[in-house]
């Protein structure tokens, strides 16, 4: 298929990669370019900033999670011949597995994807050294990606001495520079950047930076390099999982408070035979009517403790509807899920009581990085199968025993994880399905059965006066 297609890149996290590429989505949808935006890795945020610009989802790409080929069938999936791509790179260009590999990284997905490469670099307080710094990435560059260059951070005055500099000594294009704009600095936590809603002014801030960017790179030259990717080969068309049953309703938490969901684990859900729907754990009162699955995926539930502990309804319908239709919940979704959640201040706020200990912060990162899980054939894989995820939290649970174990991978590390059972599968990893369809499958399965079993509970008996309802 032939997508236009772009990564935006840069030498190490903090570049302005984020900015520059909202700030591009922006110009695209301003000039009416048919326009979609990915993210490299298990990043949450950041497509969360993509879709404030377009309106439509971001899909996550990681070479790490779903392998060469079904990340390149991940990319062109629901696009059109001639649709613009916009990729979004993690961390620096080539920062892999645990630094040191090259799957997973920003330039593993677009060598495996043939994607060409912008590379932002931050360039402020730098002069003649940019191209040392440059030069190494070039020559690093062993298929010949890199395209062009964007200055983060200087003036236009510099970039037009620089300029001709860069380009006359190490043959590639320095398509402009974006000066440095304090007023639209994006905040940070401990998981990452502030999320769009709530930042009163975002609209705002893009389109400022869209104004600047506009100014000084040539969107044409960006353009033109987008145009110049070859034709995506090398996939299999989507299998698509076709079912004559009944769809069962999952109701999947999304709020202020749990926000982090992959596009393509709710695609995957869909295409298994599911019907989806949505709640908020902070402002309804009960779960959805006839929903016979749960997903509670991550966020922020400790920002949001004390509204989550004041919706006593809503914790109630969650406790009871553990144990009778299937749950799936992902780090914040787990926290939620304990007797309590004590923040960083120590204050302790009760919550829905599955999980009978506290989860507690601990002032440092307990784990980060990517697993692969196995429940060896319990509850929702095949025997010596596993699902792959990520884990970034501060927040640790008292609880000792697990049921899982969770492999580091380039790494000989294991440990515990996720407390599972037949019907349930809670824990720490964020899961992305597509690695393993299996799990979103069982899932779905495991809701129809509970939809059966609600069908079997009610029947009608014919009695002398007609049909009459009974129960098992």
């Amino acid at each position: 298929m032939k997508l236009n297609r772009v990564m935006i890149a840069a030498p190490h996290s903090g570049s302005g990669k984020t900015a520059i590429t909202c700030a591009f989505l922006q110009i695209l949808k301003d000039r009416g370019v048919e326009t979609a935006s990915c993210k490299c890795g298990p990043d949450y945020i950041d497509p969360m900033f993509h879709k404030e610009v377009l309106g439509v989802p971001s899909r996550n790409l990681d070479t790490y999670f779903s392998g060469e080929e079904m990340t390149r069938r991940l990319l062109v999936r629901d696009r059109r011949e001639g649709d613009t791509v916009v990729i979004e790179g993690v961390m620096g260009l080539f920062d892999g597995i645990g630094g040191v590999s090259e799957e997973g990284s920003s330039y593993h997905l677009a060598k495996v994807t043939k994607t060409p490469i912008i590379l932002v670099i931050d360039a402020k307080g730098m002069g003649r050294s940019l191209l040392p710094l440059i030069a190494g990435f070039l020559s690093y560059d062993r298929e010949h990606l890199i395209k062009g260059v964007i200055l983060n951070r200087i003036s236009p005055a510099f970039c037009e001495r620089i300029k001709p500099v860069i380009e006359e000594e190490l043959k590639v294009k320095v398509i402009g520079c974006m000066p440095e704009l304090k007023d639209v600095v994006v905040g940070s936590r401990h998981l990452g950047l502030m999320m769009p809603e709530e930042i009163a002014d975002i609209r705002d801030r893009i389109r400022k930076m869209a104004t600047e960017l506009e100014k000084s790179v040539s969107v044409e030259d960006i353009l033109n390099i987008a145009e110049s990717a070859e034709p995506v080969t090398g996939f299999k068309e989507d299998e698509i999982i076709h079912t004559e049953e009944e769809r069962p309703l999952i109701a999947v938490a999304k709020d202020e408070a749990f926000c982090f969901h992959y596009e393509d684990n709710l695609k995957l859900l869909t295409d298994c035979g599911a019907r989806l729907t949505y709640f908020s754990p902070i402002h309804d009162h009960e779960l959805p009517k006839g929903c016979k699955g749960v997903l509670l995926g991550g966020g922020y539930p400790e920002l949001y403790a004390q509204q989550l502990s004041e919706n006593k309804s809503m914790l109630r319908s969650v406790r009871e509807a553990f144990g009778s239709i299937p749950m799936v919940a992902e780090c914040g979704g787990f926290m939620y899920l304990h007797d309590t959640i004590t923040d960083k201040d120590g204050n302790r706020y009760p919550m829905a009581g599955v999980i009978h200990e506290d989860c507690y912060y601990t002032d440092r990162l307990v784990r980060f990085g990517y697993v692969e899980v196995n429940d060896n054939g319990r509850c929702f894989l095949k025997n010596d199968t596993s699902v792959r995820g990520h884990e970034f939290h501060y927040y640790e649970s008292g609880l000792e025993n697990y049921d899982c174990t969770a492999v580091k991978p380039g790494t000989d590390k294991s440990y515990s994880c996720i407390v599972a059972g037949d019907d349930h599968w809670l824990g720490f990893p964020h899961l992305y399905y597509p690695s393993n369809p299996e799990f979103a499958l069982s899932f779905v399965r495991k809701a129809r059965e509970a939809m059966d079993r609600e069908l079997c509970k009610n029947y009608y008996l014919f009695g002398i006066n007609g049909w009459i309802r009974g129960q098992e």
